[in-house]
């Protein structure tokens, strides 16, 4: 099942909408924003990320649209890309979308972006019967903690090494799409 998400308007002047091909270009730059904002967030740095060409962001988008297993939510402030949230199905269990790489631009925080933004995995996961979200955010990371417990993921008890900084753990959050 193919899921068509349509833009929803949230806090003007922004829209959540689903990332497209042509959105290759500023998806790149708001990766590279995300990862000089919050380096321990995310799975790679900021120097791998830019030293993928273009094409690479444009490859990985078109990929994600077609398998139907993944799929990335912007926020979009005049045209520039604020905000991002995304959903993939976890492999070990078909009924959990894992929602990666949630991030705001830092004057947008507390605006209500965040919500919208799972608000369109959430949705996302249920249009294709997957009636569970979780993810995994760094132990430490409280300000993160209390913003997924607003919008109703609960900690699980479940803590993980960090999938790439030796040392650091992962906390697991769950809640139902």
């Amino acid at each position: 099942m193919t899921s068509t998400i349509a833009p929803v308007r949230h806090p003007a002047p922004h829209t959540i909408a689903r990332v497209r091909v042509p959105d290759a270009a500023r998806m790149r730059a708001l990766r590279l924003e995300m990862l000089a904002d919050s380096p321990l967030a995310f799975l790679e740095t900021v120097a791998e990320a830019a030293a993928r060409p273009h094409e690479h962001f444009r490859a990985q988008i078109a990929h994600n649209i077609r398998s139907g297993s993944a799929a990335q939510f912007v926020a979009v402030e005049d045209g520039r890309f604020v905000g991002h949230a995304g959903g993939v199905v976890l492999a070990a269990d078909r009924r959990v979308t894992v929602v990666f790489a949630v991030y705001v631009t830092p004057r947008l925080r507390g605006t209500g972006l965040v919500g919208a933004l799972i608000e369109a995995v959430a949705r996302w996961s249920r249009d294709e019967r997957r009636p569970e979200l979780m993810l995994e955010v760094v132990s430490g990371n409280d300000r993160a903690v209390r913003a997924y417990e607003r919008l109703g993921f609960r900690d699980t008890g479940v803590r993980v090494p960090h999938p790439v900084i030796a040392g650091l753990t992962e906390l697991q959050m769950r809640r139902d799409a």
